[in-house]
């Protein structure tokens, strides 16, 4: 087995590699895997939140990381928040995604309402 980090589309994996074509020395055992041998890659860390380029007056439009549905809005105009503060909830293929504040600022504007689909990139809110 070897251990290997794997990253797809900004999102990195920490997966275990089974080599089956290789030839193995009679004196390496062989681990035994569990469950019919398959296993599932799991996020090393959370991505991170795309934003889109800042507005002309020095804002900062926060920007859907992936085409989903808006669950909630979980802030309102005018809220003082922190870096990392879940802004948003997104819901694509059955799956929430947090969308958080990539700075701390006060929200100056929310362009997007529950149940409304969105396209990755889309501004969802501004941060100043």
């Amino acid at each position: 087995m070897k251990r290997l980090k794997v990253t797809v589309e900004g999102k990195t994996y920490e997966v275990e590699v089974e080599i089956l074509d290789e030839d193995t020395s009679a004196s390496a055992p062989r681990r035994a895997s569990s469950a019919g041998g398959s296993r599932v890659a799991v996020p090393v860390a959370a991505p991170q939140p795309k934003s889109v380029a800042p507005a002309a007056g020095g804002g900062g439009a926060v920007g859907s990381p992936l085409a989903a549905v808006v669950v909630s809005i979980d802030v309102n105009i005018g809220d003082t928040v922190e870096e990392g503060q879940k802004l948003i909830t997104l819901e694509a293929m059955k799956m929430n995604t947090i969308v958080a504040a990539p700075a701390a600022g006060s929200v100056q504007a929310i362009h997007v309402k529950p149940g409304e689909g969105v396209e990755e990139g889309q501004a969802l809110i501004e941060v100043v």
